[in-house]
């Protein structure tokens, strides 16, 4: 399967008739590896400031997740695992794998359950396959 596959058959599926706003794999070094037609362009500071959050959890918090710009309050997640944020009525969810970011973005009428089942299940069946 393709990266694209992935990104497309199982971060942007509907769920009860609703879907994600956006979806990507990234590498962990910043490489697009897979994305939906609607994630933001981002910058290579964002996606390393998410990084050494997973390696020093907490770094975020002080000054909130951006990415493509968009500035995201950091929520409850697993250290080290997972990255959640909320900005108005929507948010992010980051799964780490052993090489990627998972990442999923929403809004309502999704809610951030929904939105951590469709990234971090991708994220552990990545996990698990070793990748």
């Amino acid at each position: 399967m393709s990266w694209q596959q992935y990104v497309d058959e199982h971060l942007m599926c509907e769920i009860e008739g609703i879907r994600l706003t956006a979806a990507a794999i990234i590498g962990q070094d910043g490489t697009v590896w897979a994305q939906s037609s609607s994630f933001p362009q981002f910058k290579s500071e964002e996606i390393s400031a998410i990084m050494n959050d997973f390696a020093e959890p907490g770094s975020l918090a002080p000054t909130g997740l951006f990415l493509g710009g968009t500035k995201y309050m950091v929520i409850q997640g697993e250290p080290g695992a997972v990255i959640r944020g909320k900005k108005g009525s929507g948010g992010i969810t980051i799964k780490k794998t052993t090489q990627a970011l998972i990442i999923g973005i929403y809004d309502e009428p999704m809610n951030p359950g929904q939105c951590n089942m469709i990234a971090e299940r991708l994220g552990d069946y990545l996990i698990d396959q070793g990748l």
